[in-house]
C-alpha cells in the first residue's frame, strides 16, 4: 500500500532532517517536536495524501503505532533498572531476561546478565542467583564487574547457612567462595567485608562441631568426642567457643569423668554477625567496623 511520498510526508522528512542536525534537544524542544510530526501525520491519514507505510514511519518515529512501547534494549533496561531499584525485582528479571532473549548481541545484555542474577538474590532465589553469577563469571572473565560476581556468589553460599545441626557445607562453600575472591582480587573493595564473613562462617563450622562433640560426651562416645574437639581446636583456634571446647577437651583426656551439667558446655549456637568479627579479630578497627564495600544483603 505504499505510495510517493506527497508534500505533507516531504515536510515530515524535512522537519526531521531539521531537527537531526542537533542530537540534544531541550525537553520543551522534544515535546514540541513529537508534537508537530503526530500533526502532521494526523492530517496525512485524513486527507490521504500518501499511503500506509508513511504514516506508520511518522507515527513510529514519535512514538505512537505498532512500533511503540519498550522495544530497543535500552529501553528495556531502563524500565528494568527503574523496576529493580523500587525493589519489583520480579518485574526487573523479565525486563532483563527479555534482553537477553532478544537481544543476546546488544550492549544491554551484559547489564542484564548482571542485573538478572542480582533479582534472583533478592528474591531469595540463591541458586538461580549462583548459576547466573558462575555463568557471567565464565563468559565475560576480565570484567571489571568480577570481584563482586565472586562475593556475590560467597553470598549466595552465606545466605543459606542455617541451624548448627544442619548440613555445614553452606558455611564451607561461603568460606571457599570468599576465600578464592580474596586471593584472586586482594585489593578489591570487597576484601574486608568477604574476610569478616569467611570468619563468621568458621565460627559457625566451629559452633557445628562443637554441638556434634557434646552430643558424643552425651552418648558416652568420648573418643568421637575428643577427636571432633581436637579438630575444632586446630582448624578454628579463634572461635567463640573454643574456650569451651579447650575445657572439655582437658576433662577427656584427664580421665576423671565429665562433669553432667551440660548446659554451660552447650552454647547457643548460631551465625554470629559478620561486622563484629571487623573488630574483634583485627580486619578493621572499631571506629571503622561495619564500613565496608560489600554488596550483599546484611
Amino acid at each position: 500500500m505504499a505510495s510517493r511520498p506527497g508534500s505533507l510526508a516531504r515536510a515530515f522528512f524535512l522537519l526531521v532532517e531539521m531537527n537531526g542536525r542537533d542530537m540534544i534537544f531541550s525537553q520543551r524542544n522534544c515535546r514540541l517536536f513529537r508534537a508537530s510530526v503526530l500533526a502532521l501525520a494526523m492530517m496525512t491519514a485524513t486527507t490521504g495524501l500518501s499511503g500506509c507505510a508513511t504514516l506508520d514511519t511518522m507515527l513510529e518515529w514519535v512514538g505512537f503505532g505498532s512500533g511503540s512501547g519498550p522495544e530497543t534494549p535500552e529501553a528495556l533496561a531502563m524500565e528494568g533498572m527503574t523496576d529493580f531499584n523500587r525493589g519489583k525485582y520480579s518485574a526487573a528479571l523479565k525486563r532483563f531476561v527479555e534482553i537477553k532473549d532478544r537481544f543476546p548481541f546488544s550492549e544491554m545484555s551484559l547489564l542484564a546478565e548482571l542485573k538478572a542474577a542480582d533479582s534472583n538474590y533478592y528474591m531469595d532465589k540463591f541458586s538461580d542467583a549462583k548459576t547466573l553469577y558462575e555463568e557471567f563469571e565464565a563468559n565475560h572473565p576480565t570484567n571489571e564487574a568480577v570481584p563482586y560476581v565472586l562475593f556475590q556468589i560467597g553470598m549466595c553460599y552465606y545466605s543459606q547457612i542455617g541451624t548448627h545441626d544442619r548440613d555445614p557445607g553452606n558455611a564451607q562453600n561461603a568460606v571457599q567462595a570468599f576465600g578464592r575472591l580474596n586471593r584472586s582480587f586482594p585489593h578489591s573493595p570487597y576484601f574486608v567485608e568477604a574476610s569478616a564473613r569467611i570468619q563468621a562462617a568458621k565460627d559457625f563450622l566451629a559452633q557445628h562441631e562443637f554441638s556434634v562433640a557434646t552430643f558424643y560426651v552425651r552418648t558416652d562416645e568420648d573418643s568421637q568426642a575428643q577427636g571432633r574437639l581436637e579438630y575444632l581446636l586446630a582448624n578454628y583456634p579463634q572461635s567463640s567457643v573454643s574456650p569451651q571446647a579447650t575445657e572439655l577437651l582437658a576433662q577427656l583426656k584427664s580421665g576423671k569423668g565429665i562433669e553432667k551439667t551440660w548446659r554451660r558446655f552447650v552454647p547457643t549456637i548460631s551465625l554470629p554477625d559478620w561486622q563484629s568479627f571487623t573488630s574483634a579479630f583485627g580486619i578493621l578497627p572499631p571506629s571503622s567496623a561495619g564500613e565496608t564495600g560489600g554488596g550483599g544483603k546484611p
